[in-house]
């Protein structure tokens, strides 16, 4: 069945740039430039932690205007080491956003993330104020332990058979705390076991991510990859994601008066809308739409559809020195 997104968005393209960039004595990160290699600088901040950056991901912007920069952060999709944990924080992450755009010659950019890629687009802003010249940001994550207690237990009063395939390889007590649960297995077990635990943490999230039943993926994961990913997601998840001493919500005053969007599904099941509602409640300065009949996944119509719109209207709201060329 065709994707129904497949019209909204700009048709499929490749990098005309693909390179690593070492950022500690330990990773390297791999980056990617798609579209006018003058134009509007816009950076993509993948979800997760853990996801790593997809080809479809380029598709949101127009590449006649935008200069295309997406890049998968430590430990995720191509960078290396794959998986690795060490020296793998929030703030390492920023200081490699900001080391991306020095590296790249880019005095100012829009940062576009959504969903765990909401939450680093936040962070990078309150240290990099200056280095934005908007955010459009989807699926609002804050990192709160009300967040992640939603995820892990509230989820099942909506999506009671996703939660149990989730539980199911746990003895009862183990359910008690998920996370810590899948945590140990997935650090601690053999390979093989890691692995299929790994399996039921990613699938959890996949299934619950739009408002209809996502399509069957074409093609699954390595074992390595879904490994990598969880073992990522989960190091952050057990550790607040670094935020605990510096919540998002305490920020805004030194954002407020960046250009932002703020893009929300009505039904997101991942990251409900009422973190949206009360990020916009401190930023009302930042635009807010809720859309209603979407949940958390970026290519859902509707969402795909308000964030095509952002990234149109963004091309005058914050315009580059000069018309890029069209190509």
């Amino acid at each position: 069945m065709p994707n129904p997104s497949e019209s909204i968005v700009f048709p499929a393209l490749e990098p005309h740039n693909t390179a690593w960039l070492h950022v500690s004595a330990l990773h390297q990160i791999c980056y990617e430039e798609c579209g006018n290699p003058v134009g509007l600088p816009i950076i993509v901040l993948h979800g997760g932690p853990g996801s790593g950056c997809s080809p479809n991901q380029r598709r949101f912007f127009d590449p006649r205007f935008y200069r295309i920069i997406l890049f998968d952060q430590r430990g995720c999709g191509r960078s290396q080491p794959a998986g690795c944990t060490e020296d793998n924080t929030t703030q390492t992450l920023i200081e490699d956003i900001e080391r991306l755009r020095s590296h790249l010659g880019i005095e100012r950019w829009i940062v576009f993330g959504g969903s765990w890629g909401s939450t680093l687009a936040l962070a990078y802003a309150a240290k990099y104020a200056d280095k934005i010249a908007g955010l459009i940001l989807r699926g609002i994550f804050l990192a709160r332990p009300e967040e992640l207690d939603w995820f892990l237990n509230d989820v099942r009063r909506f999506f009671p058979e996703a939660w149990n395939r989730l539980v199911d390889p746990l003895q009862p007590e183990e359910r008690l705390d998920i996370l810590e649960a899948f945590h140990r297995r997935i650090f601690n077990a053999p390979e093989a076991d890691a692995v299929a635990a790994a399996k039921h943490w990613n699938s959890y999230e996949a299934s619950i991510m739009t408002l209809l039943p996502p399509e069957p993926a074409s093609n699954q994961p390595t074992d390595n990859v879904m490994l990598a990913r969880a073992r990522v997601q989960l190091h952050y998840l057990m550790n607040g994601c670094f935020l605990s001493e510096t919540p998002l919500l305490n920020v805004i005053d030194s954002i407020r008066h960046i250009p932002a969007v703020i893009i929300q599904g009505r039904y997101d099941m991942v990251c409900p809308p009422v973190t949206a509602l009360e990020l916009h409640d401190i930023w009302p300065e930042a635009e807010l739409q809720i859309i209603p009949d979407a949940g958390h996944a970026a290519f859902e119509p509707g969402i795909a559809t308000a964030l095509i719109e952002a990234t149109e209207r963004f091309k005058s709201l914050v315009a580059p020195k000069g018309r890029p060329p069209q190509q």
